[in-house]
């Protein structure tokens, strides 16, 4: 029988390659649920397409759109709307695997839920690990439930680790393409618009998660995200500016040996690898012809261009509540950023500042981190005003 998949954020980047994966391949894998934030139209083709059991709405205001749409289509299925709903869906016995590619802080909640109700988790939100990293990681290890890297530079260590059991770390080499400012000095960049920053140079993502790449905050939450899922301390993670983006990550062995993952800059293989590990099925997807390549080059990182990594590297250090701080924090500059509020050299500044403000929990619970992400929000929000 098909494994039978619930996709949140099924309209955005990854959520869309992961129907792609589904359409290769329909005798193994079956959408049962889907949901989006507010993209009625895209999320009704993909039920008309797909035919699943519940199609879910997160904008309730979108709810009735949303209604009469899929009713003119004759479906059958359940239609749902709100946070509230899609905590609910992930947890029906049908479903064998959750891709959590919802973007940002909202990830969370169902995440949780689909752990608790023992599901496995392909998971492409890395907020989720970078929020709550350590109750994640707990509430899996209770449930039972595994959890399996979609990001390309996570996927790409997993698959370094197959087979490496009771071999020990020394360090992972997680890449970074750079993005569009690699080049820019600091001055060019306190000039930049958000319309620069999404224009990267390899990828194609959502706007949040490429002007975090741009920033390179979507690198310090790859570090964050590396330390919970591969028991890694972030010390033992060197970040690597790899401008190809043909090796996605590396993991060095006590012996001195690395192995990395090579493949070309495209979501499909790292999502399929997720669905059916542990095996490796055919995909027509994008090859790397090693003979085009000309060069693999890396480079050191530089922290004053790029401070957010620094501050996902002291956020993590310090612990408890604090890389939730940072999320939160993240999440209201990248988007006054993209609304022309925020300056790019602004954005790690009061990021900076919120951390410095925000109280402290050394040992959260659920709770402290919904309370920690309001009152970081707002914080951030007040330091924009002034």
């Amino acid at each position: 029988m098909p494994k039978q998949l619930a996709i949140l954020g099924s309209t955005g980047s990854i959520g869309t390659q992961t129907l792609d994966v589904v359409r290769s391949n329909p005798d193994r894998f079956a959408v049962y649920a889907i949901c989006a934030h507010r993209n009625v139209d895209l999320l009704v083709e993909q039920a008309r397409e797909f035919k699943p059991e519940v199609v879910c709405i997160a904008d309730e205001t979108q709810y009735d759109a949303l209604k009469a749409k899929l009713s003119a289509l004759h479906f059958q299925g359940k239609i749902w709307a709100g946070t509230d709903a899609i905590a609910d869906m992930v947890t029906f016995p049908s479903i064998d695997i959750v891709v959590a590619s919802m973007v940002g802080y909202a990830g969370l909640r169902p995440t949780i839920a689909a752990i608790e109700a023992g599901k496995t988790i392909a998971l492409a939100n890395k907020e989720t690990l970078v929020v709550a990293g350590e109750l994640i990681c707990e509430q899996a290890q209770k449930h039972h439930a595994p959890i399996l890297p979609v990001d390309s530079e996570h996927s790409a260590i997993f698959q370094s680790l197959v087979g490496e059991h009771t071999n020990e770390i020394e360090k992972i080499l997680l890449t970074a393409s750079g993005g569009p400012f690699r080049t820019y000095s600091l001055d060019q960049m306190a000039h930049v618009t958000a319309a620069d920053a999404l224009k990267h140079p390899n990828w194609d993502m959502g706007a949040k998660i490429t002007i975090d790449s741009a920033s390179m905050m979507n690198k310090g939450f790859e570090v964050i995200e590396a330390k919970w899922l591969f028991g890694v301390p972030a010390e033992k993670i060197e970040v690597l500016i790899h401008p190809q983006s043909i090796v996605h990550s590396a993991v060095q062995f006590t012996d001195g040996a690395v192995k990395a993952q090579l493949g070309a800059p495209d979501m499909h293989l790292p999502i399929q690898y997720a669905l059916a590990y542990p095996e490796r099925i055919l995909s027509d997807f994008p090859r790397v012809d090693l003979l085009a390549i000309k060069d693999l080059t890396f480079e050191k990182p530089d922290l004053e261009r790029f401070p957010n990594l620094r501050l996902a590297y002291e956020a993590t250090a310090k612990g408890g509540n604090m890389p939730c701080v940072l999320n939160a924090a993240n999440e209201i500059v990248n988007l006054a950023f993209r609304e022309g509020r925020c300056g790019f050299l602004q954005m790690s500044e009061i990021i900076a500042q919120a951390m410095s403000k925000a109280t402290f929990i050394a040992k959260p619970t659920y709770d402290d981190y919904v309370a920690t992400d309001t009152a970081a929000r707002r914080i951030t929000e007040e330091l924009l005003i002034h």
